[in-house]
């Protein structure tokens, strides 16, 4: 077990989590409330539909590892999964539960130290244009379209020129999994879950918007503030992706990046660097939790 270092008293931790709170209610609640009406929002929903963890997940406060909080409040947390009590010379606290959740999470724990020390290592590429969503509308008037509520920007016919006057080379299988049977054969590559940590790199906005995924699956170990800082990396790759698609967004506020003009594509990869130095920094932080935690030997 490692030793810990921080103590926190209640008041301390408190506000944290409280703050904590109201910064992910502000993201959660409106998607809770369409829920309960129905409504869909193209953008929005996707953190909450397309990742497994819910909004009552992510208002939980964690502090990370090595971190014990003192108080009354704090031994609510004794039943909580991956905690346990601990003595500390100001007295008594909660903390995680370290070899606990080693014993739950070494194979997650070993993929993410992989990945993430993997995409950080290559060259980034800039130049995918956010097709990967053209390719997954690809001959609409055959497959149907993904998002039966949003209309195609180019209609269909426009959006099959875009994808054909372009080379494809995605190298996200999270994104190259939902393209339609046509559109498989013109991506240059063809990856595999198999592959997936040998063509991750850090230019691709699904790979980084899925630096959330392993924030939240490396949680309660990694800090709650960097799992929003993900969170929040993820919500704003989001809404670029879906500007730069062939949807038309109109209706929900957001103009379109046009990636079939020059122009759009300027627009499309000054942003996609930005949002890959923003991962970068967290790419780092994570892989730095990964690495401190220790894997329970395999039997």
């Amino acid at each position: 077990m490692l030793p810990t270092v921080t103590t926190l008293e209640a008041p301390q931790w408190l506000a944290r989590a409280a703050a904590h709170e109201e910064r992910a209610r502000t993201f959660g609640e409106p998607f809770v409330q369409r829920r309960m009406t129905g409504a869909k929002h193209p953008i929005e929903d996707f953190l909450f539909t397309y990742y497994t963890q819910k909004p009552g997940q992510l208002y939980r406060w964690h502090p990370g590892i090595g971190v014990a909080l003192l108080g009354e409040e704090a031994q609510e947390r004794v039943d909580w999964k991956f905690y346990r009590a601990v003595q500390t010379p100001e007295g008594p606290g909660v903390e995680l539960d370290i070899q606990k959740f080693s014993e739950s999470r070494t194979r997650v724990t070993e993929f993410a130290r992989i990945l993430l020390r993997n995409t950080a290592k290559r060259p980034a590429n800039f130049s995918c244009f956010g097709l990967h969503e053209w390719a997954m509308a690809y001959k609409s008037e055959l497959n149907g379209i993904r998002h039966e509520y949003l209309p195609l920007r180019l209609g269909a016919s426009g959006t099959d020129q875009v994808v054909e006057n372009h080379k494809i080379r995605c190298t996200h299988f999270d994104a190259f999994r939902f393209y339609t049977p046509q559109a498989v054969p013109l991506n240059e590559l063809q990856p595999t879950r198999d592959t997936q940590v040998d063509l991750e790199q850090p230019g691709c906005l699904h790979g980084n918007m899925d630096l959330y995924k392993w924030a939240y699956k490396l949680s309660p170990a990694v800090p709650t503030d960097l799992v929003m800082d993900c969170f929040e990396l993820a919500w704003d790759i989001r809404t670029m992706d879906m500007q730069a698609s062939p949807y038309d967004l109109a209706k929900w506020g957001h103009a379109p990046i046009r990636i079939e003009t020059p122009e759009g594509k300027a627009q499309y990869v000054r942003l996609q660097k930005e949002f890959a130095q923003r991962a970068d920094v967290l790419r780092s932080k994570l892989l730095q939790v990964a690495l401190s935690l220790p894997i329970a030997p395999k039997h």
